[in-house]
C-alpha cells in the first residue's frame, strides 16, 4: 500500500491505517496546517522537492506485525540487511530495531534489559501502551512550528522508536535503530522519542542508508531526547545515505540538572543534509557535547553542525566539528551557541577543522555565538587545511603508497570521532570513509 502525494484527506488515511486515537490524529491534521503554512528554509543549499511525488506511506507484505526473530522476516529482506552487516552489529548491543520504508519490520531486546523494566519500542506501539508517556512529552521539545520539515513530519510520521530508561537505570550495551530507504521517491519520516530518567544513562545507536535512484528521496526525521538530572544520554548516528537523498532532519535534547548529552554524529552519504542537533542546558551543572564529521564529495552538500543553548548556571558545551571535501564537494559547518542571561559561569568551546583535498572543493563556517552575561565565555577556533605535500612525502619515503597515506592522514584527521564509537562502528566508519574517498 502507497500515499502519494499529500492533502487533509491522505494525512486522515494514514491515521486511520495506523488506527490511532482523536488526539494523534488531531496533531497530525495541526501540524499538517504548519507545514503547508510555513516557507522552505531561507538559508542554506536550496531545496528542490516536489512535495506531490514523494510516497508519504509504504507498506510492505513484512509489515503486518513486527517480528522478534529474523526467521520471521521476508528472506529477500533479510538478505539485503545482511549485506549491509545490519544482522552481524546486534551480537554487539542490548537491543535493535528495524524500520524498512515505512514501518519498524523488527524489534529485539535481550532478557537482562528487559527485567531492568527498560521500555525499547516502536513509536507507535507506544501511543498505544504508554500513552501518560507519550502525553507528557511527545511533540514537547520540538515543535511543530520548528520547521517546514518538522511540521512534515509531525504530520506524516511513521515508523521511529520510544525508549524509556527508568530512574537508576545503567545500561552496559547500546540500543540500535536501524532505517532503510528502498524505493524510488520514497521519504521516510521516523519520530524518536528517548526518556532517560534520573540518575541513568544509555547509548542509542543509529544507522541509514538507501540504494541509488535518479529520483529524489526525502529524509525528515525528528528526534526528541528528554535528559533527566544526573542522566547521561550519547546518541552516535553513522549515516550512509545515497547522493541522491535529501537527508533534513530536527533533533533537539533537554538536559536537566547535572544532566549530561552527547550527539556524535557522522554523515558520509546524501544529495544534502541540514541537520544541526541541538541541546537545551535547562539545568545548571549541565553539559552538552556535539562531536561531528561531513564527508561531501561531488554533487553533495553537507550543511551540519550543532546548536548549545545554556539556560542554566554553570553549564558548559563543547562542539567538534570535522568536515572533509573533495571533487567538487561543499562541506559547511552551520552552527548557534547562545549563553542566555541566566546562564551565569557557563562555558562554551566550538572547534571546527576543515581538510579540503582539491580546489573544486568548498568548505564554509558559519557560527552565531551570543553570550548574555559577563561571567561566561564562549571560545570559537576555525582551521582549513590541505594535505601536507611534505607529510605525503614522508609517508611515501616509508614505501607506503600515495593512496594509502592519504587514507592514514584523513583517518587521523577523524581520530577524535571515531575514538568516540564502540570498535565495531569505528571499523565501519573507516571502511565507509576508505569507499567514499
Amino acid at each position: 500500500m502507497e500515499i502519494v502525494g499529500l492533502d487533509e484527506e491522505k494525512v486522515k488515511l494514514l491515521s486511520k491505517i495506523k488506527q490511532e486515537d482523536n488526539d494523534i490524529r488531531d496533531f497530525r491534521l495541526k501540524s499538517y496546517e504548519s507545514f503547508v503554512r510555513q516557507k522552505m528554509p531561507e538559508f542554506g543549499p536550496e531545496i528542490e522537492l516536489n512535495f506531490d511525488d514523494i510516497i508519504y506511506y509504504k507498506r510492505t507484505l513484512q509489515d503486518e506485525k513486527i517480528e522478534k526473530d529474523w526467521n520471521q522476516i521476508l528472506k529477500p529482506i533479510v538478505d539485503e540487511l545482511d549485506d549491509l552487516g545490519v544482522l552481524e552489529s546486534e551480537k554487539h548491543l542490548g537491543g535493535m530495531g528495524v524500520q524498512y520504508e515505512s514501518e519498524v519490520i523488527y524489534h529485539n531486546m535481550l532478557e537482562e534489559i528487559e527485567k531492568k523494566k527498560v521500555i525499547f519500542t516502536s513509536i507507535e506501539e507506544a501511543m498505544k501502551k504508554y500513552p501518560e508517556l507519550i502525553k507528557k512529552y511527545f511533540g514537547k521539545i520540538v515543535s511543530r512550528d520548528e520547521n517546514k520539515f518538522a511540521a512534515l513530519n509531525s504530520a506524516v510520521f511513521s515508523g521511529g522508536s520510544f525508549i524509556y530508561i527508568p530512574k537508576n537505570t545503567t545500561l552496559d550495551r547500546p540500543l540500535q535503530s536501524y532505517f532503510r530507504i528502498n524505493s524510488k521517491n520514497m521519504g521516510q519520516f521516523e519520530r524518536t522519542l528517548i526518556i532517560v530518567d534520573d540518575n541513568s544513562s544509555l547509548h542509542y545507536v543509529e544507522g541509514c542508508t538507501a540504494p541509488t535512484y535518479s529520483e529524489s528521496s526525502l529524509h525528515a526525521a525528528v528526534v526528541e531526547i528528554y535528559v533527566g538530572k544526573n542522566s547521561k544520554c550519547r546518541y552516535s548516528t553513522i549515516q550512509n545515505w545515497a547522493t541522491n537523498v535529501y537527508n533534513l532532519v530536527t533533533k533537539r535534547a533537554l538536559v536537566e540538572e547535572g544532566g549530561t548529552m552527547e550527539w556524535i554524529d557522522g554523515n558520509i552519504g546524501s544529495k544534502v543534509t541540514m541537520k544541526y542537533p541541538c541541546c537545551v542546558l535547562k539545568g545548571d551543572n549541565s553539559k552538552g557535547v556535539c562531536i561531528t564529521i561531513s564527508v561531501a564529495k561531488k554533487d553533495q552538500i553537507q550543511d551540519s553542525g550543532a546548536r548549545m543553548i545554556h539556560i542554566g548556571k554553570n553549564t558548559k558545551s563543547n562542539i567538534i566539528s570535522k568536515s572533509i571535501s573533495q571533487h567538487g564537494g561543499n562541506a559547511t559547518y552551520r552552527g548557534k551557541v547562545d549563553i542566555k542571561g541566566s546562564a551565569e559561569d557557563s562555558e562554551a568551546l566550538v572547534k571546527c577543522d576543515t581538510l579540503i583535498l582539491d580546489n573544486q572543493s568548498k568548505s564554509d563556517t558559519i557560527p552565531t555565538n551570543i553570550n548574555a552575561n559577563s561571567s561566561s565565555t564562549i571560545e570559537h577556533e576555525a582551521t582549513v587545511s590541505k594535505i601536507s605535500e611534505e607529510t605525503l612525502f614522508y609517508l611515501m619515503s616509508r614505501g607506503i603508497s600515495k593512496e594509502v597515506a592519504t587514507e592514514l592522514i584523513i583517518l587521523g584527521f577523524l581520530d577524535r570521532f571515531r575514538e568516540e564509537l564502540p570498535m565495531e562502528y569505528a571499523v565501519e566508519l573507516n571502511q565507509l570513509i576508505k569507499r567514499n574517498l
